[in-house]
């Protein structure tokens, strides 16, 4: 199924973090957060000005995206948990 989001939305896909601390501690899948991360899959042709013209999107699929951690909706396409969001919900792109 092709997805496509409208206006200023973009669909997510989540980057999975370390399963490791920093001195080598195992996290169990218990005590993990959600990332924060994740690589632009699909993006909104953007919001309409009082003109009538687009608005062009910041981001475009494959970017790597930082965001908030309560941002975006969970769905499931194609078999994968992804997020919806609006552009105005992604913190910057890391490059």
């Amino acid at each position: 199924m092709a997805f496509t989001p409208l206006h200023d939305r973009v669909l997510v896909e989540r980057v999975e973090g370390d399963e490791k601390t920093a001195g080598g501690l195992i996290i169990p899948d218990s005590a993990k957060e959600k990332p924060a991360e994740g690589m632009i899959v699909s993006v909104g042709a953007g919001l309409r000005d009082d003109g009538g013209e687009r608005i062009a999107m910041d981001v475009k699929k494959g970017d790597k995206i930082l965001f908030g951690k309560w941002s975006g909706t969970e769905v499931t396409v194609d078999g994968k948990e992804l997020l919806i969001m609006k552009e105005n919900d992604i913190l910057g792109v890391i490059s």
